[in-house]
């Protein structure tokens, strides 16, 4: 008779690591930073390339919530290079 049980077993002591895809793998948004102009237009850029020109309401509601927000994470999210996934705002 064959004996359908394995002859190992899988150790309990270890913590598995996070599954793919949850926010303990997702890396908080670096490298933007922006420039306001002139005429009021605000001017982000990744990395030294300009991602984005926000202007009117878009723009001042940008530098309202620079005080009391993380700015790299807010810039992310007005370039559409945001954390992939379902999060909320």
């Amino acid at each position: 008779m064959v004996s359908c049980q394995p002859n190992w077993s899988l150790p309990t002591d270890r913590q598995l690591p996070p599954a793919a895809g949850t926010m303990a793998d997702v890396a908080d948004p670096t490298g933007f930073s922006y420039e306001v102009r002139k005429n009021g237009e605000i001017v982000i850029t990744h990395h030294g390339r300009k991602a984005v020109v926000l202007r009117g309401k878009r723009a001042d509601k940008f530098l309202s919530q620079l005080e009391t927000r993380n700015p790299q994470e807010l810039m992310a999210r007005a370039t559409g290079n945001y954390k992939r996934g379902n999060e909320r705002t």
